[in-house]
């Protein structure tokens, strides 16, 4: 750092406006970041207003379910028929109706498996892809009878790959409603072979038992609205999908000694459970702090050894909700206990095997419980009275108040830290989609970050709440800096449709959720921005926002301008790369000659003791003027920093021309600095700087985005501080993504050391370790202790 005396009016400028940005002429640079977003969002109307919220006119249609349907679990089969009720609330007359067939991506010449990209290389191919290629049962949706349910009259229908279009005998118009019955029936999917499934079955070989996770398994509505009109584009695996609310009665038929979990209330609970397993139900509702296990461990155990003599059917009922999936096995352990959330009360569940202990019967239904009360804070009271966890074959999916989880323990009952953490994350996840997109409904197939991004920020929030340690991974700006880091041209925006997404993972989850923390954190502050989050949240359950609708919203509701973040973080691929070029330091030229004679005579005397003229003490025994006194004159004896009389005098004057507050900000003794930083990565953020003092104290100075408004190249600013500085530090609490640490010190300072590690002959081993079956090795069980603790 420089040092430079400044004059009064330089100083008063700095010190009442310290925080406005000098931009420098001759480096000024043109730029638009912070202009409004425009027609790049779409004209608001009567159905979608300016603000973000439904307009006076919204309007969206409505599907009810009455399905009956029959698991075959010798052939792993699915029977199903349903009557379904339409009705159109639009202003238009629909003569057709779009309907989802997603069971049709597992067949084998579907757009999905044929556009699946594949190679051998060198090393081969790898297993799972072969077999996946190669298999030979039949799949897809069989669809035996699309017709009139009171007449039996045959309707015409297309299918179009994932797509069935039904053709109406008279159309619907608005304001009415009209009823068809579908049957149909379809293999179900092995889990390992069924790429993208989001259901299945697992058969577990020790015990001949299988777990069906099913999902997406009934043909299904497509939303019509005021955007798209019809959503009809192909289900390729990665866009999930988009459906309307309506009502469900779902009558699911399987062999008597399976337990059933599915979307909705069970209503027939009487007459498919024991009077014991009633009795423990009801001690679940009555219970607020723990699991009650309504189905044991052993007597799950036993299910598995005996074959079924008949058949059950579980009815449930599910109101006001987009989708219906549910699970079923003999294998299944049931614990449930009851949430309360102002008055009422949530039935939370989970249904597991044995496989599953001791991490399920531990955690998964207080995770379900956490979940519910820590996103209903944020948002919304949670609306239904059952939410359900459900450990099979998939790691991770969602449906309106059951979730699909992953994290199995290892066979002998242990399981590494990785895999307890990954069962706390996926629950919050999956449980926590409920709100988004369960409720607040945006269009997956089309914006998965609408719901995998806002989810995944408050499974951020919501996992921290469960415990501090944790939470870090999704949302946390210094995760998303190495993808940010790559290539462009291997970059999509996050405003991408969702199977077009090059890097799925950071587009659709990590960089929105990084985001939407960046915004709560250190653009728009946790009040602000809790109030608009929550504002959209409200804004949209059960109803069908898109993209406008929440950027609109969450500035509406905060009175903070974020145009220029959506534009940045959402709609482009620039990293956050903010260099601290230069920082030069000013003092302030007071004119009392005790102080500026004192710094200059110490000046004069920096200059003269080089370590030329120390040298010359010893080399140099006596000069010629020190050895004859004739060659010295008034200089010889003339001290040019004695303060005299007229020095005096004119600093009197000088004071007395002074106010109050400019004589008060000329005693001060501040510093001023100039600090110069480029933004090189291009996206703008704000400008963090920690500032550490020479007596080891530190503080930190914040500036706000728009600080680029004018340049958003280089930008100067003058900070004033009573302290000197010693080093300077931009983002010092990774806030921002800043991709390039090297460049965020002044002075520059060197980064963490590339590690290295000494090994002997043999290398070393790398690899994790599981801590938890080692301590049982060196410790066995004490007497009738198994490894691997049972819920009981």
């Amino acid at each position: 750092m420089t040092r430079f005396f400044i004059p009064l009016l330089c100083c008063l400028l700095g010190a009442l406006s310290p925080l406005i940005a000098q931009p420098p002429a001759a480096n000024y640079h043109a730029n638009s970041r912070f202009e409004q977003m425009g027609t790049a969002l779409p004209t608001p109307n009567t159905y979608r207003t300016a603000s973000g919220a439904p307009g006076k006119e919204y309007w969206q249609n409505r599907v009810d379910y009455d399905i009956k349907a029959e698991i075959d679990d010798e052939k792993q089969h699915l029977t199903g028929s349903e009557i379904v009720t339409y009705f159109n609330n639009s202003p238009d007359e629909l003569r057709y109706l779009w309907i989802q067939l997603d069971q049709n991506l597992f067949a084998k010449n579907s757009m999905a498996n044929q556009t699946r990209t594949s190679s051998i290389n060198e090393k081969g191919m790898p297993a799972t892809s072969m077999t996946r290629s190669m298999i030979d049962k039949d799949y897809g949706h069989k669809i035996t009878a699309v017709k009139d349910p009171k007449t039996g009259q045959a309707l015409r229908y297309r299918i179009n790959e994932t797509m069935m279009r039904i053709d109406l005998n008279a159309p619907i118009r608005s304001g009415q409603s009209v009823s068809f019955q579908i049957d149909w029936n379809f293999n179900i999917t092995d889990f390992r072979f069924a790429q993208g499934a989001r259901g299945g079955a697992e058969f577990f070989a020790k015990d001949g038992n299988f777990i069906y996770e099913i999902a997406q398994w009934f043909p299904r509505a497509c939303v019509y609205d005021d955007v798209n009109g019809w959503q009809n584009k192909q289900f390729l695996g990665q866009g999930e999908f988009t459906l309307p609310f309506g009502n469900y009665k779902v009558a699911i038929t399987v062999p008597n000694d399976h337990i059933v979990g599915a979307s909705g209330e069970l209503q027939n609970a009487s007459q498919i459970l024991s009077s014991e397993q009633m009795k423990r139900l009801e001690k679940a509702r009555a219970t607020f702090d723990k699991p009650v296990l309504i189905v044991n461990q052993d007597e799950a155990t036993k299910n598995e050894a005996n074959k079924p003599n008949g058949k059950k059917t579980w009815v449930f009922k599910a109101d006001n909700v987009r989708d219906f999936a549910f699970a079923s096995s003999r294998k299944f352990i049931w614990d449930a206990m009851n949430v309360e959330l102002n008055g009422k009360k949530v039935l939370a569940m989970s249904f597991y095997p044995k496989e599953a202990n001791p991490l399920w019967g531990q955690y998964s239904t207080m995770l379900v419980a956490h979940t519910v009360k820590m996103y209903s804070k944020f948002t919304f009271d949670y609306p239904y009275p059952v939410a359900q966890s459900v450990h099979g074959p998939v790691g991770g999916m969602e449906y309106p108040m059951i979730s699909f989880n992953g994290a199995r323990p290892d066979a002998d009952g242990t399981y590494s830290e990785g895999i307890k953490n990954f069962l706390i994350q996926v629950v919050i996840h999956e449980v926590g989609h409920n709100w988004f997109p369960m409720i607040v409904n945006s269009d997956e197939r089309q914006w998965s970050w609408m719901d995998e991004g806002l989810n995944s920020f408050m499974e951020y929030l919501t996992t921290k709440e469960w415990d501090r340690n944790l939470g870090g991974d999704v949302a946390e700006p210094q995760n998303i800096t190495e993808y940010m880091r790559t290539e462009q041209s291997k970059q999509v925006p996050i405003m991408s449709s969702s199977d077009n997404i090059m890097g799925f993972g950071p587009n659709a989850y990590t960089k929105p959720a990084t985001g939407l923390n960046i915004l709560r954190e250190t653009v728009m502050g946790r009040e602000l921005f809790d109030y608009a989050f929550k504002e959209y949240a409200n804004r949209w359950k059960f109803k069908h926002p898109t993209p406008a609708d929440f950027f609109r919203t969450m500035e509406d509701a905060s009175g903070v301008d974020l145009d220029w973040f959506w534009k940045g973080w959402f709609y482009g691929t620039e990293p956050v790369d903010q260099d601290l070029v230069e920082v030069e330091w000013f003092a302030l030229d007071t004119q009392n000659p005790d102080i500026t004679k004192a710094n200059a005579k110490k000046e004069a005397e920096d200059k003269r003791n080089t370590v030329a003229r120390q040298r010359d003490k010893d080399f140099i025994k006596e000069s010629v003027v020190e050895k004859n006194p004739d060659m010295k004159d008034f200089y010889n004896s003339y001290d040019p920093y004695k303060v005299t009389d007229a020095d005096k005098k004119k600093y009197e004057t000088y004071l007395a021309s002074l106010t109050p507050e400019e004589r008060k900000l000329v005693e001060s003794g501040m510093n001023f600095y100039t600090l110069k930083v480029k933004n090189k990565g291009g996206l703008p953020m704000p400008v963090i700087v920690k500032m550490q003092f020479e007596d080891g104290t530190d503080s930190v100075a914040r500036f706000p985005a728009e600080i680029w408004r004018l340049n958003d190249q280089q930008v100067s600013k003058v900070v004033t501080t009573k302290k000197k500085v010693v080093q300077w530090t931009l983002d010092p609490f990774r806030e921002i993504a800043d991709i390039d640490e090297e460049s965020n010190s002044f002075p520059r300072q060197p980064t963490q050391p590339t590690r290295f590690q000494l090994f002997k002959g043999g290398g070393f081993q790398r690899g994790g370790t599981n801590p938890m079956r080692e301590a049982q090795q060196a410790q066995p069980p004490k007497a009738g202790q198994q490894g691997g603790a049972k819920n009981e």
